[in-house]
C-alpha cells in the first residue's frame, strides 16, 4: 500500500491561447525555486515567444522523449524521466495535450500528471476554456474551429487551486497585434477568424462562468461546515414551485426568464410530495412534462417531503441557498380564500425573510382547482372552527328560516338544517356534526315544531321525529368524514408512492451512487444531513432507520412524522439495496482473480497433458532404446538418441523452469538482483539457441541497464524465440537496442504473420498461442513470463506492428545512471498487476 500522500494539482486556466497561463506558471514556478523548493519543468511549450522563453532560465529541465510518428519526430514530456526524478514541484504545461501514440505512452498528458501526482508531486499546469470537456460543442458554435484536444471537467475541478489568467479582448488582441502571440504571418488571419472580439468576449465569459461553478461549490461546502443558514446572495438562485397543475408550464418559463437576467443564474423546480398543500392530486402527467421542461431550459428539479407546504418551500429554498422563489397565485375562488383563509403564497411570502417572493399570475387563477381540495388534513384552526360552526350555523339558519314562516314547510326545513350539519361534518368531523345535529334538533324542535315557542319532548311522533333527524344527521356526518379520511389516505399513498417513483426515476436515469442516494434522502426530507453508519448515534435530533444487515441511515434535523417515516424506510431500503449492490460488485471483483487463477490452472492442465508429455515421451524412448539388449545399435545411431534424449530433457527442463518462474512472479516471490548490467554481456547467451537471429547496431556505446542479467537473458530468450517460431523461412530476427531520455530500449522485430485484428487484448495471456497451427510449440508461456518480469525490473513490454508486416516487440528499462542507487536483492509482489499473456 502507497502512504505517499498525493500532490497537489494548481491549474492556470485561460480563456483564449496567449493570455498568459505559461508566464504565469513560470513566474510562480521561478519565486517556488527562489525559496527554496526543488522545482522541475516537466514539458513548457514557449510556442517561439521571447519572454516566456526567458522565463524558463535557471529552471531545471527534464529532458524531453523524443518520438517517432508517421515520418516525423516529435517531442513529448518524459513522465518517467520526471518520476525517476522526484521533484517537489513539476511544471506541466498543455494539460490537454494529446501524447504521440506508442511505447506504452498514455493517451492524455492530463494522465502523465495523474500519475505523478499520485506519487506525491505537486504539478502546476495549464489549460484553455475551450479544451474542457463540457465546453467543447459551445467553444466550435463560437469560433467554428472543432476542438480534438480535451481534458474533462472533473480532472480539472478537483484540483487544489484554479487561477484565472484574465486579460480583456481588446488587450489580447493589442498582444497579439504586436507579435506577442503568433509568427507576423499568422497575425492578420488571427485576428480575422478565432481572435475577433465577439469570440473573444464569449470565451472570457464562458471561462467566468465555469470558474464561478466551481466556487460555488466551495461556497456551499464552507457553508455547510459551518452551519450557516442565511441566504448569501452570492449568485441568482431561482426555485420554482411546481404543483402539478396546468399553471406549471408558465411558472417554469417566467422562473427561467429571471434566473437568465443574471449571469449564471441557477434554476431549480421543486415539487412537495404531501397530501396536503401543493401536493395534492397531482397530475403525473403534468409533473413529468413539467420536469422535462426545466431540464430542456437547463435547471434541475427535485422532490421534497414536507407537512407543510409553506415551510417545505421555504426550508427547500434557505438550504439551496436560493435568491428568489417564484409560485403561481391560488387558483382557489374569493369565497374559497374567505372561508379557508391565507393560502401557500401568503404564507410564503410571510416566511420568506430574505428571499424575494414572485407570485405569477396564470389562466386559472381564481377559477378553482381542477384538481381535489388540497385540504386533506384537520388543521388547528378547523378543529376549532367546526364546533363552533356546529353552534352558530344551525343559529344564523334559524334566523333565516324565521324571516320566511309560512313560505317552507317543516319538511324543507328539515333538509336545510340537515345540510348544515353536512356542512359542519365537511369542516369539522364527525364531533363537531354531532354538535350541529343536536343544535339543529333542538332549533327545529323550538321553533318548527307546533307549539312553536317552547320545546315539545312529551309528543311521540316529535320525538321520533328528533331521533330520526338527530341519526340521519350523525350518519350522514360519519359517512362524509369517513370518506374525507380515506381521501386523505389515498392521498397520502398518492404522494409517497410519487415520492418513491421519483426516486426510482432518478436511480435508473443516473444510476446513483450511495453519496448520491443520501444526498437526495437528505434532501427530500429537508435534514441538514444524512449518513450510513454501523452503529446509530444517540442524540435528539438524530433519526435512525435500518438500511440493511448492520447498517443504518442517519439524518439530522427535525424528527419525521410517522407518516414520513414510512418513506423514509423505503428510501432506507434503496440505500440498504445500494450498498448491498456495492458489496456484491466487491465480491466479484474479489472472485474475478481466483476465477482467473482457475481458468489459468485449466489451460494449464490442457496444455501440460501433451506439451510435457511429448519431450518426456521422446526421452523415455530415446533412454529405454538405449537399454535395449535385443538390440545392437552403431554409434552413429546411439549419439542420435542421447542427443534426442538431451533434447527433449532440456526442452523440459526449459518449460518446468518457465512454469516455476511465472508462478513465482504472480506469487510475488520472485528474487530480483537490480545491477548495472551492460547489453553485451546477456546478448550472446539469450541468442544462443536461436541461430536465426541477428543483432544490428552497435551495443558498446550503449549505456548499462538497472537490471538482473539472468531473467533479463530469460526476457530476451524467451522474445526471440517467440519470434523466429513465426518467421518465414529464410527470414532473420533483428534485435536493436537504443538509449532515450533516462531508458534503454530493447527492440526484437520479426517478419511474421503479425497481431490478429483481436489478438492485441489476448497477446499476454498465459497458455494461448495465437495463431498456432500445431500444438508442438511450448505453453504459451513465453511472452506472458517475458512481461511479468520485464514488469519485476520497473520495465514495460508493448507490442508494436512492424511496418511492412510482422512483430515488434519492445523492452524499456531504466537506465542504471538514471534510476538512483542500486538495489540490493529483493522480493517482488504483484509484478503482473494487469493482463499477462502468451505467445
Amino acid at each position: 500500500m502507497n502512504d505517499v500522500p498525493r500532490g497537489r494539482l494548481k491549474v492556470y486556466l485561460g480563456a483564449a491561447p496567449g493570455v498568459g497561463k505559461t508566464y504565469r506558471m513560470l513566474d510562480e514556478a521561478r519565486r517556488r525555486a527562489s525559496r527554496g523548493a526543488d522545482v522541475v519543468v516537466g514539458f513548457v511549450e514557449c510556442h517561439g515567444r521571447p519572454l516566456t522563453e526567458a522565463m524558463t532560465g535557471g529552471l531545471e529541465a527534464v529532458a524531453r522523449l523524443r518520438c517517432g510518428y508517421r515520418g516525423g519526430e516529435f517531442e513529448e514530456m518524459d513522465a518517467a524521466a520526471v518520476l525517476a526524478r522526484r521533484p517537489e514541484v513539476a511544471i506541466v504545461d498543455e494539460f490537454a495535450h494529446t501524447n504521440i501514440p506508442g511505447d506504452g505512452r498514455r493517451p492524455k498528458r492530463w494522465q502523465d500528471v495523474e500519475v505523478l501526482l499520485a506519487a506525491g508531486i505537486d504539478v502546476i499546469t495549464a489549460v484553455n476554456i475551450q479544451h474542457l470537456e463540457s465546453l467543447k460543442d459551445v467553444v466550435e458554435k463560437i469560433t467554428g474551429v472543432p476542438q480534438h484536444e480535451t481534458v474533462p471537467d472533473d480532472v480539472v475541478r478537483k484540483a487544489e487551486q484554479i487561477e484565472f489568467v484574465d486579460i480583456p479582448p481588446e488587450g489580447l488582441r493589442r498582444r497579439m497585434a504586436h507579435g506577442n502571440i503568433y509568427a507576423p504571418e499568422k497575425i492578420d488571419a488571427a485576428l480575422a477568424n478565432y481572435f475577433r472580439p465577439g469570440n473573444l468576449t464569449a470565451l472570457r465569459q464562458l471561462a467566468l462562468l465555469w470558474l464561478a461553478d466551481r466556487v460555488d461549490e466551495a461556497l456551499q461546502s464552507y457553508r455547510a461546515e459551518h452551519a450557516i443558514g442565511g441566504v448569501w446572495e452570492t449568485r441568482e438562485r431561482v426555485v420554482v414551485a411546481l404543483t402539478g397543475g396546468p399553471e406549471g408550464d408558465t411558472l417554469v418559463r417566467r422562473a427561467a426568464r429571471i434566473a437568465d437576467r443574471s449571469a449564471g443564474g441557477d434554476l431549480l423546480a421543486v415539487h412537495v410530495a404531501r397530501s396536503d398543500g401543493l401536493a395534492a392530486g397531482v397530475s403525473h402527467a403534468s409533473l413529468a412534462r413539467q420536469r422535462r421542461l426545466v431540464e430542456d431550459l437547463g435547471g434541475s428539479y427535485h422532490s421534497v417531503v414536507g407537512d407543510d407546504v409553506a415551510t417545505a418551500l421555504v426550508d427547500f429554498a434557505r438550504a439551496e441557498n436560493a435568491t428568489q422563489l417564484v409560485l403561481g397565485t391560488s387558483r382557489r375562488g374569493r369565497l374559497e380564500r374567505f372561508l379557508t383563509g391565507p393560502g401557500t403564497g401568503e404564507t410564503v411570502t410571510a416566511l420568506s425573510g430574505d428571499i424575494d417572493v414572485h407570485r405569477v399570475t396564470h389562466e386559472r387563477a381564481g377559477r378553482g382547482t381542477l384538481l381535489p381540495s388540497r385540504r386533506r388534513t384537520l388543521s388547528t384552526g378547523r378543529l376549532i372552527a367546526g364546533p363552533v360552526a356546529g353552534l352558530v350555523l344551525p343559529v344564523l339558519l334559524t334566523v333565516v328560516l324565521a324571516q320566511v314562516r309560512g313560505t317552507v314547510n317543516l319538511t324543507s326545513e328539515a333538509l336545510l338544517f340537515l345540510l348544515a350539519v353536512v356542512g359542519v361534518a365537511c369542516i369539522g368531523g364527525v364531533a363537531s356534526a354531532v354538535i350541529a345535529s343536536v343544535t339543529a334538533s333542538l332549533l327545529l324542535n323550538y321553533w318548527f315544531i307546533p307549539p312553536i315557542g317552547r320545546f315539545t319532548l312529551d309528543d311521540p311522533n316529535a320525538l321520533l321525529a328528533l331521533g330520526v333527524f338527530a341519526v340521519v344527521a350523525a350518519t350522514v356526518a360519519a359517512v362524509v368524514d369517513r370518506s374525507l379520511r380515506l381521501s386523505r389516505r389515498a392521498a397520502r399513498a398518492t404522494a409517497e408512492a410519487e415520492t418513491m417513483s421519483s426516486l426510482a426515476g432518478s436511480i435508473v436515469r443516473g444510476g446513483q451512487t450511495i453519496p448520491a442516494l443520501l444526498e437526495r434522502t437528505r434532501e427530500t426530507f429537508g435534514m441538514d444531513s444524512a449518513e450510513l453508519v454501523d452503529e446509530p448515534p444517540d442524540g435528539a435530533d438524530v433519526t435512525a432507520v435500518p438500511a440493511g444487515p448492520g447498517n443504518h441511515l442517519v439524518l439530522r434535523g427535525r424528527t419525521p412524522s410517522s407518516s414520513e417515516r414510512r418513506v423514509l424506510a423505503a428510501f432506507a431500503a434503496h440505500v440498504g439495496s445500494a450498498v448491498e449492490r456495492a458489496r456484491l460488485a466487491q465480491a466479484a471483483a474479489e472472485i474475478e482473480p481466483v476465477r482467473a487463477a482457475d481458468r489459468m490452472r485449466t489451460a494449464l492442465l490442457r496444455a501440460v497433458g501433451h506439451d510435457l508429455r511429448t519431450p518426456l515421451a521422446a526421452g523415455w524412448a530415446a533412454v529405454t532404446s538405449l537399454r535395449s539388449r535385443e538390440v545392437e545399435f552403431s554409434p552413429e545411431d546411439r549419439d542420435e538418441l542421447l542427443a534426442t534424449a538431451e533434447e527433449s530433457m532440456a526442452r523440459l527442463s526449459r518449460l518446468v523452469d518457465n512454469l516455476l518462474d511465472l508462478s513465482r512472479v504472480e506469487a510475488g516471490a520472485l528474487t530480483l538482483n537490480l545491477r548495472a548490467t551492460a547489453l553485451e554481456e546477456v546478448l550472446p547467451a539469450a541468442l544462443a539457441d536461436t541461430p536465426t537471429a541477428e543483432v544490428h547496431g552497435e551495443l558498446e556505446n550503449l549505456p548499462p541497464l538497472l537490471a538482473d542479467p539472468s531473467l533479463l537473458e530469460r526476457v530476451i530468450a524467451n522474445l526471440v524465440g517467440n519470434a523466429a517460431r513465426y518467421s518465414p523461412p529464410g527470414r532473420r530476427v533483428l534485435v536493436t537496442a537504443s538509449a532515450l531520455a533516462g531508458r534503454a530500449e530493447l527492440r526484437i522485430i520479426d517478419r511474421g504473420p503479425g497481431l490478429p485484428a483481436n489478438g492485441r487484448d489476448r497477446l499476454f495471456e498465459p497458455f494461448q498461442r495465437l495463431g498456432d497451427t500445431d500444438n508442438k510449440t511450448g505453453l504459451g508461456l513465453g511472452l506472458a513470463l517475458a512481461r511479468g518480469l520485464t514488469e519485476a525490473m520497473d520495465g514495460t513490454l508493448t507490442p508494436e506492428d512492424t511496418p511492412g508486416g510482422g512483430l515488434t516487440m519492445v523492452v524499456s528499462l531504466p537506465l542504471a545512471d538514471r534510476a538512483g542507487p542500486l538495489r540490493a536483492p529483493q522480493r517482488v509482489g504483484d509484478a503482473t498487476a494487469g493482463p499477462v499473456g502468451a505467445g
